[in-house]
């Protein structure tokens, strides 16, 4: 435990414990269930990619399985450093807001900042103009893990910069086979499998023009 992040730490909790009621419920509840605002941005990516290029449309579709490799990496780090909990080990902190994970749940990195990390990059990647909203989310949900009194700063920090890296290592290789994936279901003769990638932009075009 680093002395200097320790205190960072107890700086955040006792802000947090100043902050009016209404903010630290909004953080206890932000911090788990912002990771479903990111669930529903990969659902909007996929159902909006059904009418775009095939390529737009495999990214879209490798964006949760790229973030559900990055949560993977996540939790083998933590085994590995097993690395206390804050709201157990700094001693003279405050009490956290949100009940403090059983021992054996270890701290480095966040996988909710992980999560979120590689959520931001991957569904900025279906589209750059969603980098704005994507990353102050994610640096909100990161903060959050740190406010609520589960995290160390350096936890979350780690946490998005993993989810990043692994993230785009993830879909950079994995776009060309996801591409020749989509063309062949594009061209398949099952209603569902057309249903599911969409018409694409040529068939939307095509359609439009009649």
């Amino acid at each position: 435990m680093d002395f200097e992040d320790a205190e960072l730490y107890r700086d955040i909790t006792d802000f947090a414990h100043d902050t009016p009621t209404w903010v630290q419920h909004t953080a206890e509840i932000w911090t788990e269930a912002g990771l479903l605002l990111f669930g529903a941005l990969f659902v909007t990516g996929w159902w909006r990619a059904r009418r775009d290029t095939t390529r737009a449309f495999a990214i879209a579709v490798l964006a949760p399985l790229a973030t559900a490799v990055a949560y993977v990496c996540s939790e083998l780090l933590k085994s590995a450093v097993m690395q206390e909990r804050p709201c157990r080990a700094v001693p003279d902190a405050t009490t956290s807001l949100a009940a403090c994970p059983p021992p054996g749940d270890w701290s480095f990195p966040s996988n909710h900042a992980t999560i979120a990390g590689a959520a931001a990059v991957t569904v900025a990647l279906t589209g750059q103009a969603l980098l704005w909203l994507t990353a102050p989310l994610a640096l909100l949900m990161a903060f959050s893990r740190v406010f609520v009194g589960v995290h160390y700063p350096h936890d979350v920090a780690a946490g998005l910069a993993l989810g990043a890296v692994v993230a785009v290592a993830a879909v950079r290789p994995g776009t060309g086979p996801a591409i020749r994936l989509a063309e062949a279901m594009r061209a398949s003769s099952a209603p569902a499998v057309r249903w599911f990638t969409g018409p694409g932009p040529e068939r939307v075009a095509a359609y439009d023009m009649r």
